[in-house]
C-alpha cells in the first residue's frame, strides 16, 4: 500500500540509477587521469632526450605539453572529488528515505494491530478468564468437601483424640526402664586365650536339642 502511495520502487530505482551513473563517470575520469599521467611522464622523457640533443626549443614544447596535461589531471581530480561528494550525499539520502519508509511501515503495522485489538475485547477476554478461574476453584472446593459419614466428623474432637494419643505415647516412653549398658570388653593379655564364658541353662538345653537333631 505504501509503495503505491509514496512510490518507493520508483524512488529506489532512481537512486540506484543515479549511483550507477556516478560510478561509471568516476571510472571514466580515473581512466582519463591515468592516460594523462602517462602522457605527462612521456613528455618529460622526450624533454630529456631533446635536452641531451641540444634541442632546447623542442624540450620546452614538451614541458609545456606536460604542464597542460598536469592541469587536466588536477581538473579531473576535482571532478572526482565532486562526484565522490555527490555519491555520499545520494547514499545518505537513500538511507534516510529507507529509514523513513521503514518507520512508516512499522507505524502502519502498529496501527493495524491496535485496530485489531479492541480494548473492549481485551476486557471481555479478561472477564471470561476470571470467571473460568472462579468456576474452577468452586469445582475443586466441591470435590474436596467430605461427603457421607466423613462429613459428620467433628474436627475438634479428632484433634483432641490425637492429642490424647500423643500424650499416652509420651507417657509410655517415659515409663520404659532404661536399657542396660553393654558390658565393657574384658582385657586379655597377649598370648593368652580368654576363658570361655559359662552358658546359661537355656543355652545348654538348646545345644542338647541341636545335638539330638543331628543324630
Amino acid at each position: 500500500m505504501f509503495n503505491r502511495l509514496f512510490g518507493k520502487p520508483k524512488q529506489e530505482t532512481n537512486a540506484l540509477t543515479s549511483l550507477d551513473k556516478l560510478n561509471e563517470t568516476l571510472e571514466m575520469l580515473e581512466k582519463k587521469e591515468k592516460v594523462l599521467v602517462k602522457k605527462a611522464a612521456a613528455e618529460v622523457e622526450k624533454a630529456k632526450e631533446y635536452t641531451r640533443g641540444k634541442n632546447k626549443r623542442a624540450a620546452i614544447q614538451c614541458l609545456k605539453r606536460k604542464r597542460l596535461d598536469e592541469q587536466q589531471i588536477e581538473q579531473l581530480g576535482n571532478f572526482q572529488l565532486r562526484i565522490h561528494d555527490q555519491m555520499i550525499m545520494l547514499e545518505g539520502a537513500k538511507a534516510t528515505t529507507e529509514t523513513v519508509d521503514a518507520l512508516r511501515t512499522g507505524a502502519s503495522a502498529m496501527k493495524a494491530m491496535q485496530k485489531a485489538t479492541n480494548i473492549d475485547d481485551v476486557d471481555k477476554t479478561m472477564d471470561e478468564i476470571n470467571e473460568q478461574t472462579e468456576n474452577m476453584k468452586q469445582i475443586q472446593e466441591a470435590l474436596s468437601t467430605p461427603i457421607g459419614s466423613a462429613a459428620d466428623f467433628d474436627e475438634d474432637e479428632l484433634e483432641a483424640e490425637l492429642e490424647e494419643l500423643e500424650g499416652a505415647e509420651l507417657e509410655e516412653q517415659l515409663l520404659q526402664p532404661a536399657t542396660t549398658a553393654p558390658a565393657a570388653p574384658v582385657y586379655v593379655p597377649a598370648g593368652k586365650k580368654p576363658a570361655p564364658q559359662k552358658r546359661t541353662a537355656e543355652e545348654e538345653e538348646l545345644a542338647d536339642l541341636q545335638a539330638e537333631m543331628a543324630l
